[in-house]
């Protein structure tokens, strides 16, 4: 007979279990399913959950290692720790200087033809060292953890220079490696083109294509490649030529689409196969259907319309209705959308996008798992899944985005182990 597995920490009296049980990915309706249990336990053994169930059967049913860990949630609610599926956290210069334009009235292309913009970050990470960008990301990371997340996909893209991309990316490698967040990494190399090349763009895309590209995959630095696909920046054409060499070389993909005008990025991210097309505000009906064909993640950034004053939202319940699997970010970056608050973004999502509590809470657990193709390990309160958890100061699931603006965690858990009390 075997011996049940003996808790290292358990949480017991959870108000309401968000266990996010059930269909993976979420589509349509299903999004608003939660696998909600009132009065819940959680048992975990080490990095593992082992048990969930009624708070007294768990009590009861779950033998403790000596000292063990045990958490009385006073009828809190809980949930999987929160995943950040498109974040660019590597970066030493702010840009509140832009900011201050935008409330001026300038647009998003006016600031990039004066010299600002992702170039203006690129000049000076290039001069930046690593350690400043690992301390200047280890900050950026302290408070999306304190704002319950948990995972995050982790982009380059301010180096635009074999030498600067490959640095991005040993930053988040080796924050990988020492902090409790994950980071999941992404080469964004085709994220904007140089100062130096403006005047010779392809030959830009020849060293993203027979330089960058197989440099990152020699030294293993990066799971996915992103390209911002976007008039003014990468045409239809060059993007599908620089991610199809990617894709040779054994990177998944990943798109930023859509986000200033139209332009066929959901249709070629859903023709590529792309693991996620992000942005998506001018989605056409065409994209949306294509999208929901191919199983491509729509990771939706309302934090990053906010920010730039926009009037129009990416279509999420057009989306949802046609059976596409939606995820929603931060867009963490230093330009137009600078938080750490996923919290905030499920706020903008329910406001701005129509999206209910419970539809948000599926995009930014089960969804987001997946669009980072960790849907088996993260994103749900189940036994054998990992044990990252949040306990939120509040009693009702619908508080999160309701109580906007300030930070409703209690505590957050990460592969077992309390990271964050307040």
């Amino acid at each position: 007979m075997m011996t049940p597995k003996k808790a290292t920490l358990l949480i017991k009296n959870i108000g309401q279990l968000v266990t996010m049980s059930g269909p993976v990915p979420r589509r349509g309706m299903d999004m608003r399913e939660l696998g909600l249990l009132a009065d819940a336990g959680v048992a975990i053994c080490k990095d593992t959950i082992i048990a969930v169930g009624a708070s007294e059967e768990i009590e009861r049913g779950t033998p403790l290692v000596e000292g063990a860990d045990v958490i009385d949630a006073e009828g809190k609610v809980v949930t999987p720790g929160l995943i950040d599926p498109h974040t660019h956290p590597v970066f030493a210069m702010t840009r509140e200087a832009e900011f201050e334009m935008r409330t001026l009235g300038k647009s998003y292309e006016e600031i990039a033809a004066a010299g600002g913009g992702i170039r203006a970050s690129v000049r000076d990470l290039r001069e930046a060292s690593s350690n400043t960008l690992i301390e200047k990301t280890r900050g950026r990371l302290d408070r999306l953890l304190a704002h319950g997340v948990t995972t995050i996909e982790a982009k380059s893209g301010y180096g635009l220079s074999t030498e600067a991309e490959l640095k991005s990316l040993k930053v988040i490698q080796a924050l990988n490696e020492s902090h409790p967040v994950d980071l999941v990494p992404t080469f964004l190399g085709a994220h904007e083109v140089p100062d130096e090349y403006r005047d010779n763009r392809e030959a830009y895309i020849d060293i993203l294509i027979n330089e960058m590209i197989p440099a990152v995959v020699e030294q293993k630095l990066a799971e996915y490649s992103d390209i911002f696909c976007e008039k003014d920046v990468y045409s239809i054409d060059e993007s599908r030529r620089i991610q199809q060499a990617a894709k040779d070389a054994g990177l998944k993909l990943r798109f930023h689409v859509d986000e200033l005008a139209g332009s066929g990025g959901a249709e070629l991210a859903a023709e590529m196969k792309a693991r996620t097309a992000d942005h998506l505000v001018y989605a056409s009906d065409t994209g949306i259907k294509a999208l929901a064909a191919s199983g491509t993640v729509a990771v939706l950034l309302p934090g990053t319309t906010f920010s730039l004053r926009g009037k129009q939202y990416a279509p999420a319940r057009k989306m949802i209705e046609a059976g596409v699997t939606v995820a929603l970010s931060t867009d963490c970056n230093p330009g137009y959308s600078y938080t750490e608050s996923l919290p905030l973004i499920v706020s903008l999502a329910c406001l701005q996008m129509r999206l209910t509590a419970a539809e948000a809470l599926s995009a930014v657990t089960v969804n987001a798992a997946v669009a980072i193709d960790r849907g088996d390990r993260i994103g749900r309160i189940e036994p054998d899944m990992q044990a990252d958890v949040v306990i939120w100061d509040m009693a009702d699931y619908r508080e999160l985005p309701y109580h906007y603006g300030v930070n409703l965690v209690s505590q957050v858990i990460k592969n077992g182990k309390v990271v964050v009390r307040r």
